[in-house]
């Protein structure tokens, strides 16, 4: 689960940074848009964050 966390999170950067004419093709290709893809690298931060907290939770094990 932190795995896919933490690819999400690497693709959050990769939409919020890279322009949306020159991402990789498996991102998705637009075709006249010169800006960013604000919404899915958001939406691919926030899972991230979610997931790698959720996988951190179930990892975490109190000492007794």
């Amino acid at each position: 689960m932190v795995v896919i966390g933490l690819v999400a999170l690497a693709v959050g950067v990769i939409y919020l940074t890279v322009e949306a004419k020159s991402l990789p093709s498996i991102l998705g290709e637009l075709h006249g848009v010169t800006g960013h893809r604000s919404a899915r690298g958001i939406a691919a931060l926030i899972v991230g964050v979610v997931l790698v907290v959720a996988g951190g939770l179930l990892a975490y094990k109190p000492r007794s």
